[in-house]
């Protein structure tokens, strides 16, 4: 019986070992598995900050309103921009500089406005519609184009041919390059003469399509857009001398939607570098700090 007993109680003893055993791995598994928890959770909690961090930078955008005469220029800076900024994005839209101050005016979301007359930036400044100073960038010039024959030697008063029937300007109304042909051919002494045949593009290169279509004989236009692979491979120009129009004094501004945007001012700078600059001279721009 005594021997029963001590056989009992030893084995009872050793399987109390085991289950607390059995109880201190279990413990230690379960530790182990909420360390584990926590870990993860933390290494998730900072992919998805990661994740949303990248993701609102990827997002970053401006939209810039130009002149339509930067068309060609503007769109090579932006690639250059680009490179730099390769997880932002930069779009560009053109037309008029008159209609695109109307449009700030009433809250359209541009970020950048380049306008052919700096007269336009600087009402808007004046009105409180810009968060930067008001910057020149270039001055433009116009051209006499043909692109069915070498305009080189033509002049303004060639216009009065009557072969050429149609002219296109760019509509003086809201477009500073319009603005300024009129004034060239009044200054010329041409104006009554061939004020009929006028044809009006809503901006400059719209203008500039009349005549690359047809729809026009002759045309005055930005020389920017002349010098522009698209249309230098036709016909040829004659630049008009600057003494017959008001300079065409371009300027730009942040507005007031982009004051707190970075990437706005980032690209207000850049058109400061010398590549930007690179760019608009090899388009026939006139810089500031540069003679003519």
């Amino acid at each position: 019986m005594v021997c029963f007993l001590k056989s009992w109680l030893t084995a009872m003893c050793r399987k109390q070992a085991l289950n607390k055993n059995h109880i201190d791995h279990f413990t230690d598994t379960q530790i182990m598995m909420r360390l584990v928890s926590r870990f993860a959770a933390r290494i998730l909690i900072f992919i998805c900050l990661f994740v949303a961090g990248q993701a609102a930078h990827a997002s970053e955008k401006i939209t810039i309103a130009a002149a339509a005469d930067l068309k060609f220029a503007l769109d090579e800076i932006v690639v250059l921009f680009s490179r730099l900024h390769p997880a932002d994005r930069v779009e560009a839209i053109y037309g008029s500089s008159g209609k695109f101050q109307t449009q700030i005016r009433q809250g359209a979301p541009f970020d950048l406005y380049f306008s052919a007359d700096i007269a336009y930036p600087r009402a808007l400044k004046e009105e409180g519609f810009a968060a930067s100073e008001v910057q020149p960038y270039a001055v433009g010039r116009i051209v006499l184009w043909n692109p069915s024959r070498d305009a080189g030697k033509m002049t303004l008063a060639d216009l009065a041919d009557p072969a050429i029937r149609k002219i296109a300007i760019a509509n003086p109304k809201h477009a500073p390059y319009g603005k300024r042909a009129e004034e060239a051919l009044k200054a010329a002494g041409v104006w009554e003469k061939v004020e009929g045949k006028l044809v009006y593009g809503e901006n400059v290169a719209h203008a500039a399509q009349f005549v690359q279509t047809g729809n026009a004989q002759a045309g005055i236009v930005a020389l920017s857009l002349a010098l522009s692979p698209e249309l230098a491979k036709q016909g040829g120009y004659a630049l008009i001398s600057d003494k017959l129009h008001q300079p065409l004094e371009q300027g730009f501004i942040v507005t007031k939607r982009a004051a707190d945007n970075p990437l706005a001012q980032a690209f207000a700078s850049f058109m400061a570098g010398q590549e930007a600059r690179a760019v608009m001279t090899r388009y026939g721009f006139v810089l500031p700090g540069e003679a003519k």
